[in-house]
């Protein structure tokens, strides 16, 4: 694999702190960035390694050298002006093998390998690596099938009076050398504008959602919030290289009030002090997962169209209050039949439907979690059930159902009085 990093911008927001220092060679605990991103890229295989430099180019060259210190090879393309996001790329457009492409300004540990697997299984001519945020009402969301093909890009500069998916452009990319015909010439040129939102209309671009640590440090106080992560371990701990720990939280009476079977979008409301729980698991070394049985489904009373709008209803409420779920996984099967308006293919005895452990598994696998170090928290004995089941700690709350629903005789680890209080005790242990 090789990488291309963009290592020209110039850092004007942190002009306050260094004026003489190009934006990537800022530095973190006594190292630059892009040093740390080298190392991330060589923990993937990446060997091979171009920087597009242009303000204060003689730092980073200097420093970096041809690489070989660094266990790669460093080529440089230098601008004379700024060519944007994507001009300087003209200069790789002859070049056959797939790149990643990296902006400078991002501190990450990331499993490049994952990613690019992503790209070429797909056939992309571009792969956006997308997650969720703890403030995706300013950020750019991105929209995609259930492929994984974007649809569209919503730009953090418009207006959103609707409900979306909390899935952010995080500023990483898989690119194909065809995609770069869209750049005629070394002139100044915007990736998103001029490259990707064509090849959108092509079906051409895909997205890819990680959990892992992606952050750019382009404020002071950003600047300082990532050097306290890097120090604390957090961005190494969420590569997907490593073994994860999750919290797995139920739905209905868990994160939003119970109302019985949930069928209407309007009757969906968080519980009080939620989004602060799962902001506080956000900012640990936990992903926050929800694995919620909707036999609604099954029964014809919801729509899968219908679950995915309350569930962007549940994302963005969430985001405004600056929390987010790492992923939601879901079972729409229901075994007995004789509804009116059923889904008799859906009717079926499955492996996804909680008290079994179809769903955590498949989260296990697609971000390498280690549930035997990991919490299940829900309101039910069929929650507690499907923890034990599963080799996990769990938590019983007394919100919802608060155990009432009696499907099983099961001792939690914890019995906790709300999600804030099953929170703090996951925090504390």
């Amino acid at each position: 694999m090789r990488a291309v990093i963009m290592a020209g911008g110039k850092g004007t927001r942190l002009a306050s702190i260094a004026a003489d220092i190009p934006k990537p060679m800022f530095p973190i605990l006594g190292k630059p960035i892009l040093e740390y991103q080298l190392e991330s890229l060589v923990k993937s295989g990446v060997r091979d390694v171009t920087l597009i430099v242009g303000h204060l180019k003689e730092v980073v060259k200097d420093y970096f050298g041809d690489g070989a210190k660094f266990g790669v090879t460093v080529r440089y393309i230098e601008e004379t002006e700024p060519l944007g996001t994507a001009g300087a790329l003209y200069y790789l457009k002859d070049e056959p093998e797939v790149f990643l492409l990296l902006f400078g300004d991002l501190i990450l540990d990331v499993d490049f390998a994952r990613f690019m697997a992503f790209h070429k299984a797909h056939g992309a001519a571009i792969t956006l690596y997308g997650h969720p945020n703890a403030h995706p009402y300013d950020s750019d969301v991105i929209e995609t099938d259930p492929d994984g093909r974007v649809t569209s890009i919503l730009s953090k500069k418009v207006e959103r009076d609707f409900d979306y998916h909390n899935f952010v452009n995080a500023g990483l990319y898989c690119i194909s050398p065809a995609a770069l015909d869209a750049i005629p010439a070394p002139q100044k040129c915007d990736l998103e504008k001029d490259v990707i939102a064509g090849l959108i209309g092509q079906g051409k671009v895909y997205a890819y959602k990680s959990t892992e640590y992606v952050k750019d440090m382009g404020t002071p106080d950003r600047l300082a919030a990532v050097s306290a992560d890097v120090e604390n371990g957090v961005v190494a701990g969420r590569s997907l290289k490593q073994k994860q720990q999750a919290v797995f939280l139920d739905r209905d009476g868990t994160v939003n009030e119970y109302v019985g079977f949930l069928t209407n979008i309007s009757d969906f409301r968080l519980l009080p002090g939620a989004a602060k729980a799962i902001a506080s698991l956000n900012a640990s070394r936990y992903l926050t997962i929800v694995a919620t049985n909707q036999p609604v489904i099954a029964r014809g009373e919801v729509t899968f169209a219908e679950l995915e709008a309350i569930h962007k209803k549940m994302e963005t409420a969430l985001g405004r209050e600056g929390a987010y779920l790492d992923d939601i996984f879901f079972c729409p099967h229901h075994p007995h039949s004789g509804y009116v308006g059923e889904v008799k293919a859906l009717k079926i005895d499955c492996e996804c439907r909680k008290p079994k452990t179809g769903m955590l598994l498949q989260a296990a696998e697609k971000y390498n979690i280690d549930l035997r170090r990991s919490w299940y928290v829900g309101d039910t004995t069929v929650d507690v059930q499907t923890g034990i089941n599963a080799g996990m700690r769990t938590i019983l709350l007394q919100t919802g159902e608060a155990g009432r629903d009696g499907k099983f005789d099961v001792k939690p680890d914890y019995v906790a009085a709300d999600l804030p209080a099953a929170v703090q005790i996951i925090l504390e242990s």
